[in-house]
């Protein structure tokens, strides 16, 4: 992956799939940086599909989604952190990765838990959200219907 990651966007298999990653530090900045980036790449499919819009609405749930992963890989995956983004037919995917092998798992809903209701959140808002270990690491990714009105 060379060059400038912002401009890594490329054309998939799928010939509506749009997709870019995105590395990020490990810090507590590539929060507010994966926020960016998202907002980023939708306004750029949107603009990609014949001047099309990404609702607000919309915008608003992958940059939390994405938040609340890179949050999470943040916190317990210390080290760089890999972000994608991906447009696939009316879906966009965000897509964490980190080092860490542990995979996560939402708590039982706590009104009387503070914090850690990231993934609560991530699963009630996304239509899908899959983890995959791997050698070094997992992937953690959660698909955002683009015409979702909810």
């Amino acid at each position: 992956m060379g060059g400038d990651p912002e401009r890594e966007c490329c054309q998939g298999s799928d010939a509506t799939a749009v997709e870019e990653t995105v590395p990020l530090s490990g810090d507590a900045s590539c929060i507010a940086e994966a926020r960016r980036r998202t907002a980023v790449f939708l306004s750029r499919i949107a603009a990609a599909d014949s001047g099309a819009t990404v609702s607000e609405r919309i915008l608003g749930l992958a940059q939390l989604v994405a938040s609340e992963l890179v949050t999470n890989a943040c916190k317990y995956a210390p080290g760089p952190i890999l972000l994608r983004l991906r447009r696939a037919e009316t879906a966009v995917e965000v897509e964490v990765w980190d080092g860490h092998p542990d995979v996560p798992a939402a708590e039982r809903a706590d009104p009387h838990r503070v914090g850690r209701h990231g993934l609560e959140i991530v699963k009630a808002v996304a239509a899908d959200l899959t983890t995959v270990p791997e050698a070094a690491g997992k992937r953690i990714t959660a698909r955002i219907d683009l015409r979702s009105s909810v």
